[in-house]
């Protein structure tokens, strides 16, 4: 299997995701749009930006840039916190849509629910309505807990198609995984590599990847795909956007899995972002 060619998943609403994509925080300006063209000529397809990034206009001339056709991409933006009522919440979407210079998102995500606001719900409300107004293909979130999840469940009978959470091996996530993947939800996993942290570092996963002949960052990936989950790795650098899109020729052991599974950690979050208090505006 070549870089190019990424696994797909079906997301509740039958619409296919890559099993990996690309991460956009801190692309912004030209060199970002250059870095986002870079990756879709690399092979990547699906694209994760959010409002509060500021760059949905580079990645938006990025995709023309590319000269990909639309519909082979999967876009992603987010709903940012001080816009989670409903009217706002059209009124932001609809911008994201005008600064990517885009006719739809495939993918449009609640990026935090801030819990104290209570908002979250009318925000869901809000994405439902983008969806049949044609504004978005697919909803879902991020950060939420279970607790959020059952709640714009109960009360809208709608299910995200994704949850997009920090996943990584200090902070593997298997409780909510475990209720994603049971309410129909695929996971996704931001920083899926750590973030000013020691994880590269770690000599077991070093070990597993001099014994497979790969790289620390490509076990890592490996791991989250095996889990089931979707990482969304950034990489300026094009030789490293190949890298991490090489994946998906190799498995890791079950005894390679336990050994990962090791370096977990009662509160791994590297910034200690609870979405339970942590809230992002």
């Amino acid at each position: 299997m070549t870089y190019r060619s990424i696994p797909s998943v079906t997301l509740n609403d039958g619409i296919c995701l890559p099993t990996l994509g690309f991460g956009t925080y801190k692309l912004n300006g030209s060199n970002g749009m250059e870095d986002m063209a870079a990756a879709i000529e690399c092979g990547y397809r699906l694209l994760d930006s959010a409002f509060n990034y500021e760059n949905e206009g580079a990645l938006g001339a990025a995709i023309r840039k590319a000269g990909v056709s639309r519909e082979e991409l999967r876009v992603t933006s987010k709903l940012p916190g001080r816009h989670h009522q409903f009217d706002e919440a059209i009124a932001t979407i609809e911008e994201s849509l005008y600064r990517a210079q885009l006719d739809y998102y495939d993918l449009y995500l609640i990026h935090w629910p801030n819990p104290s606001k209570g908002l979250y719900v009318e925000a869901w409300h809000a994405l439902i309505e983008a969806r049949k107004r044609g504004l978005v293909r697919s909803i879902g979130v991020c950060n939420f807990l279970p607790a959020h999840l059952e709640r714009i469940m109960r009360e809208t009978g709608v299910a995200p198609a994704v949850n997009q959470v920090e996943l990584h091996p200090y902070f593997p996530q298997a409780e909510q995984r475990a209720f994603d993947k049971a309410h129909g939800i695929v996971t996704e996993s931001w920083s899926p590599l750590g973030r000013a942290n020691h994880l590269l570092q770690e000599a077991p996963i070093r070990t597993i990847a001099e014994r497979i002949g790969r790289s620390v960052v490509q076990v890592i990936l490996h791991w989250h795909v095996q889990l089931g989950a979707v990482p969304l790795p950034k990489a300026a650098n094009k030789a490293r956007q190949i890298e991490n899109l090489s994946v998906f020729d190799f498995e890791l052991a079950p005894d390679d899995m336990a050994t990962i599974a090791t370096l977990a950690r009662p509160d791994g979050r590297t910034f200690d972002q609870d979405p339970a208090r942590y809230e992002e505006f």
